[in-house]
């Protein structure tokens, strides 16, 4: 799979319809994001290792500092990178966002320069965080999210699964 198919495939995140998955949350285009503390979230704090997309993920989240918390994620397919992000969840005025860019191999950015993805917090609920259009959740060692995605009008939801490893 090509790059630019890839390109296609994630750059649907935010999808504000109804979909059949009931862990996936959205709020409409117009809605603002839920009131939250980035401190609900520090349970995601650590390095993830597993799979999603088909092929091998690693995501490490950072302790929380003044008001945010910062990942990054890899994914690779057959032993190569794919692609790599740069994650930021950001409490602004009372209010959590996740804001994502997207890096080809060779850095060049997906995004335009300013503009990030983002989605909006919904709520949490003991270790699961409801953003519109993708959910984590925490059990014991094993950190799932559910992805909400739109492939050529077709909606489907991906499940990436890691489990909390050592660096």
């Amino acid at each position: 799979m090509t790059n630019k198919s890839f390109f296609l495939f994630l750059m649907a995140f935010l999808i504000f319809g109804k979909t059949s998955a009931q862990e996936v949350l959205y709020l409409e285009k117009d809605q603002a994001a839920g009131n939250g503390s980035i401190q609900q979230l520090d349970w995601i704090v650590g390095y993830w290792s597993g799979t999603g997309l088909g092929g091998e993920c690693d995501e490490l989240w950072l302790p929380a500092q003044d008001n945010s918390m910062v990942g990054t994620f890899r994914f690779m397919m057959n032993g190569s990178l794919i692609f790599s992000e740069y994650m930021n969840m950001v409490e602004e005025d009372g209010k959590l966002f996740l804001k994502l860019k997207h890096f080809n191999r060779d850095l060049s950015a997906w995004e335009a320069k300013e503009e990030w993805t983002i989605f909006k917090f919904i709520k949490t609920e003991n270790q699961t965080a409801y953003f519109s259009g993708i959910t984590f959740h925490r059990d014991g060692d094993e950190l799932i999210l559910k992805l909400a995605l739109t492939n050529d009008g077709v909606k489907s939801i991906e499940e990436f699964r890691y489990k909390k490893t050592g660096l």
